[in-house]
């Protein structure tokens, strides 16, 4: 049977595409994953790309010996007494967690992208450029698949700190869109804020969603732009044009509160 990468080679954001995309052409049950024949499929796309010169990234690398770590552990044989004492885990686990982590964030950019795009159709206007000023950079286009993959590459770092997240922490929507705005308040309208440094700075995965959660509030109310200074760099965050009729009242938040909750 021939496999289903001969005939196309496809490219991939990263690792985990690869493996999702594999996964859900063959119809495979993605909580008991034939890892022998997963990671041969895996390894003939790592293969077919170099030989058509394809970059890949340290990460597919990685996945590489991943994926054979995990077939020798499955291939192990485990003592059956052993086992009753102290089961286990199943070591496909990890890697299962982390597709299903990928494809919710994959999913939810696909999602807002669309919305964005129905928004522009219903409200563009082509005399719009009447407004645009002259001396306005119109710069990279940064879609909110950008803004979901630069979270999931801080989540994903944030795992390997040796202390994440020690206390629960009480933040919000609202907690977050102050934050911003106190902190672009204070910048020139000109200055630009890394995205990846403001989710570095939370100390929580709850604070880093809130955050991001509130950059989408602030966009579509066009307090907020996303800019990229180069093809591949950082996301960055600039006042834009309504940042000073944003509004600050207590029940608008708390309105926006509920709408989380």
């Amino acid at each position: 049977m021939s496999s289903p990468l001969n005939f196309h080679l496809e490219h991939y954001d990263g690792p985990l595409d690869l493996l999702l995309d594999l996964i859900r052409k063959q119809q495979i049950n993605i909580y008991d994953i034939p890892i022998a024949k997963i990671t041969g499929q895996y390894l003939e796309y790592m293969a077919q790309a170099v030989a058509m010169d394809f970059e890949l990234s340290a990460e597919f690398v990685f996945m590489s010996a991943t994926l054979i770590h995990i077939k020798s552990k499955l291939l192990l044989p485990r003592d059956p007494e052993l086992e009753k004492i102290d089961p286990e885990e199943d070591p496909r686990k990890e890697l299962v967690d982390r597709l299903l982590e990928h494809e919710r964030f994959k999913n939810a950019a696909e999602m807002l992208q669309q919305k964005r795009l129905v928004e522009e159709a219903i409200w563009s206007n082509p005399s719009i450029q009447q407004f645009v000023n002259e001396d306005d950079e119109p710069g990279l286009a940064v879609t909110l698949f950008d803004l979901v993959k630069t979270l999931e590459k801080v989540l994903e770092r944030a795992k390997s700190r040796p202390s994440y997240e020690v206390t629960r922490e009480d933040v919000s929507v609202p907690d977050m869109i102050n934050y911003l705005r106190n902190m672009l308040k204070d910048s020139r309208r000109s200055e630009v804020i890394s995205a990846t440094s403001l989710f570095e700075r939370q100390k929580s995965r709850r604070a880093m969603i809130c955050l991001f959660l509130a950059i989408l509030e602030m966009v579509k109310l066009q307090a907020v732009s996303l800019v990229q200074a180069d093809a591949f760099g950082d996301i960055a965050l600039k006042r834009a044009s309504q940042f000073d009729q944003m509004p600050e009242d207590q029940q608008t938040l708390a309105n926006l509160e509920e709408e989380y909750s």
